[in-house]
């Protein structure tokens, strides 16, 4: 049964899942509702499933205990499955089946229920679910989550938003970017505003570029409809690596709550420079047109490397350099900080000063959170050599089931409490369709790498005087 929580609990919820029988409802939502109920973080949740597949409840749960036996990493949660099957329930297709699953499922419980909504569905069938929940009559007291993409343009972009302010409030609506989920992405403002030796110099001044690099081993994994409609740059850099990069970049928010921290991201984009193709690199990793579903003369890009600028006063001619591919070397998440170098005329010629480059921070948005500070430091000894060292930090491990929420527990637990602080507004992604205009009116040629590799050979170009932090010279220490 759940546990006492050590959080605040969410209220009695209904959440309805969309697609319940598809790939990631199997993997993240149904083990991570598990581990929300187990922890005592949603304790009064109740579960119902629809998609267009054929199922009853019992097939349902079965379903569900298959995917949590394969996917859950917590030996506790599979031991408590019995007990949470208690909680789901199945909605053969149609409003009328909805409204029904739905009044079953919170027949036993006297509190008044918040409805979620969790669309995890294809983009092209959002809409017609928005129908089916209006007209179930399932719009009041009921939030809804967004999966990405939302939009491929600006004009797409604010046709999505119409259509759904005819159903739903913004305030009812959540755009989902697990990143921000993320135990790491939550610590950038910890150490940013908590931190005095570290809240001054966060700016133009001290910081000479930012580099936010999300890697992925994996290629396509049997998405090449929606891959082929997307591409790397509408699937990571406007949905997830511009995100991070608001975080990384706005100004001190006026207080910890959901508005205040979203007004100082909308800030950051209305600042941003539209994107110049110039300083943009599309790459496709050799093999991409061979890949079943793939046109054999495809421009698709799985690579995405750019420099954007933030044209405020803290970041003004600090470049940001954002990195995402399909099929590299290593499958890494990072955020980097790296500061301008001092003058070096004191040290002699020989003591290695400048030749590691400069000072980063690093933060690991892995769900591991992990940060790294690198600087310089003599080697012990006669003379005066200097070696680059590094200091890291680890989250370590505690023994309470929910201090160690997955990122999309903690964005449906957020969703359930109405705390929009790491969703997505509709102002700020049609402002980052916005800038991204240019780009998608002249994009650069695609250019060949191969699997396994770090990108195009374009990429150091792009960064040069300096080098990209991946891969890294020093390993993450256990």
């Amino acid at each position: 049964m759940a546990e006492p929580a050590q959080g605040t609990p969410g209220p009695p919820t209904t959440v309805i899942l969309f697609g319940a029988t598809g790939d990631l409802s199997r993997r993240k939502l149904l083990p991570g509702l598990l581990h929300l109920w187990r922890s005592g973080l949603l304790p009064h949740v109740q579960v119902v499933g629809t998609s267009l597949d054929d199922h009853t409840r019992e097939s349902f749960i079965d379903l569900a205990r298959a995917g949590i036996a394969e996917f859950s990493e917590d030996a506790q949660d599979k031991e408590e499955f019995p007990e949470f099957a208690k909680h789901l329930f199945w909605a053969p297709n149609g409003a009328d089946n909805l409204r029904a699953a739905i009044e079953e499922a919170e027949s036993g419980c006297d509190d008044q229920h918040t409805r979620l909504h969790y669309l995890s569905v294809p983009p092209k069938s959002a809409l017609a679910v928005v129908k089916t929940i209006q007209d179930a009559g399932l719009v009041e007291n009921s939030r809804i989550i967004m999966e990405k993409p939302f939009g491929t343009d600006l004009e797409s972009a604010k046709a999505l938003n119409a259509s759904l302010h005819e159903v739903f409030d913004e305030r009812q609506i959540f755009r989902i970017d697990h990143f921000l989920g993320k135990e790491a992405a939550l610590n950038i403002l910890a150490f940013r505003f908590a931190n005095g030796l570290f809240e001054p110099i966060w700016h133009r001044n001290f910081i000479d570029h930012v580099q936010i690099d999300i890697p992925e081993k994996l290629s396509l994994e049997g998405r090449a409809a929606f891959y082929e409609n997307t591409g790397a740059y509408r699937d990571m850099i406007v949905t997830h690596l511009f995100q991070v990069l608001a975080f990384t970049a706005m100004e001190p928010p006026v207080a910890l709550d959901p508005e205040s921290i979203t007004e100082e991201k909308r800030k950051v984009f209305r600042s941003m420079l539209p994107i110049d193709p110039h300083h943009v690199v599309r790459g496709q990793y050799t093999g991409y047109t061979s890949e079943p579903g793939v046109d054999p003369d495809s421009e698709t890009e799985t690579f995405i490397a750019l420099k954007c600028y933030i044209d405020n006063w803290r970041w003004a001619d600090v470049p940001f350099y954002l990195r995402h591919g399909k099929a590299m070397a290593e499958g890494q998440r990072i955020i980097s900080i790296a500061f301008k170098e001092p003058p070096r005329s004191m040290f002699p010629e020989e003591s290695g000063v400048g030749e590691h480059g400069p000072d980063h921070l690093t933060f690991d948005l892995a769900d591991r959170s992990r940060m790294s500070l690198s600087f310089y430091g003599k080697r012990p000894g006669p003379g005066f050599r200097l070696n680059k060292l590094s200091m890291q930090f680890d989250m370590g491990n505690t023994h309470w089931a929910g201090s160690g929420l997955e990122a999309y527990e903690r964005l449906i637990l957020d969703a359930v409490k109405g705390n929009h602080t790491l969703f997505n507004s509709a102002e700020g992604l049609e402002r980052l369709w916005e800038i991204s205009q240019p780009l998608l009116d002249h994009p650069p040629p695609v250019r060949a790498y191969d699997p396994g590799t770090w990108g195009p050979n374009q990429i150091h170009q792009l960064i040069a005087p300096f080098s990209w932090r991946l891969p890294f010279e020093r390993k993450w220490r256990d």
